[in-house]
């Protein structure tokens, strides 16, 4: 089978755990880590049974995948439609089948495409067990849609409290869908890892172009990973108090020069042209000396 020597491939060299839905035998003999049942189309319990043993033959666990587009015909007979109480009744029922063959090892997810639905969804899921759950609104749309449904559904959960780990699901390109969650992590401040920005919208005040300064200075500092912040205001009005609140700073200015504050202070001017150049080296400067006293510190705690 073809596809299983590509997932062996894969999990050979991949840096992260992968998964896959067991529609095909084999899975867990490749290497995922963990299977997905889905309700809604995985079969009998005897089908459910065979995907248990693989995944304890293997070491694998398993994501009961609830999801509003494939309930169990039985429960749209009885609730009708897709409701909360019919995607947490699924995932119970899962729950169980799994529990009754000792298996623990499993985390849930209970998504619809409806924000509404998968929020109120989840926080019934979440009065009825202490399970680890797997967050995401599926089939959001694309990139910019999915991203605002994506940021409302999973980033309410997460500030709920609810929550173990997450899926942005988006028609965009996969490194899309990870960025777009990692952002929602950064805004929530359960990841603080990168340079946070702060940046106002066009306006007339504007000393420079600050959506392609933006745009680019974002590009340019995916590398760094010390948690930071950065300011890129366009005007003085709002500009210093955002600065001051920020390590790094800058300022649009008349006449094509702008204010640079480092650590809250004015420290200097620069250059319209040399801008982006400028703020890219006084973020890698202090990502390095940051990174410095972390070391440092580190050292100084365990002698």
């Amino acid at each position: 089978m073809i596809w299983a020597v590509l997932l062996a491939q894969a999990t050979a060299t991949a840096p992260v755990p992968l998964w896959r839905d067991p529609e095909h035998d084999g899975a867990a003999d490749a290497g995922a880590a963990c299977l997905r049942i889905n309700p809604g189309n995985i079969g009998s319990a005897e089908r459910v049974n065979e995907v248990v043993n693989a995944a304890k033959a293997n070491g694998c666990a398993i994501r009961i995948g609830v999801n509003a587009g494939s309930l169990e015909k039985d429960l749209l007979e009885k609730y009708g439609e897709p409701c909360p109480e019919a995607l947490v009744e699924s995932a119970l029922d899962h729950i169980k089948l799994l529990q009754d063959h000792d298996f623990h090892e499993y985390k849930v997810a209970v998504k619809a495409s409806d924000v509404f639905l998968a929020v109120a969804a989840y926080q019934g899921l979440a009065e009825a067990t202490d399970c680890p759950l797997h967050l995401g609104i599926t089939e959001a749309g694309g990139l910019i849609g999915g991203t605002v449904k994506s940021s409302i559904g999973i980033g309410s959960l997460l500030w709920f409290g609810i929550g173990d780990t997450i899926r942005v699901s988006l028609s965009a390109e996969p490194e899309e869908e990870v960025r777009v969650g990692f952002e929602i992590l950064k805004a929530l401040g359960i990841r603080n890892r990168g340079v946070r920005v702060v940046s106002c919208p066009s306006c007339a005040r504007q000393g420079f172009d600050v959506i392609r300064t933006v745009q680019v200075l974002e590009e340019r500092l995916q590398h760094i990973r010390t948690p930071m912040s950065l300011s890129v205001l366009g005007c003085v009005v709002n500009g210093p108090g955002e600065a001051r609140e920020t390590d790094i700073g800058v300022t649009g200015g008349g006449n094509g020069k702008h204010m640079v504050y480092l650590s809250g202070l004015t420290d200097h001017t620069v250059e319209d042209a040399d801008m982006v150049e400028h703020i890219v080296k006084l973020v890698e400067a202090k990502a390095a000396e940051l990174e410095a006293a972390d070391v440092a510190k580190a050292a100084i705690a365990a002698e």
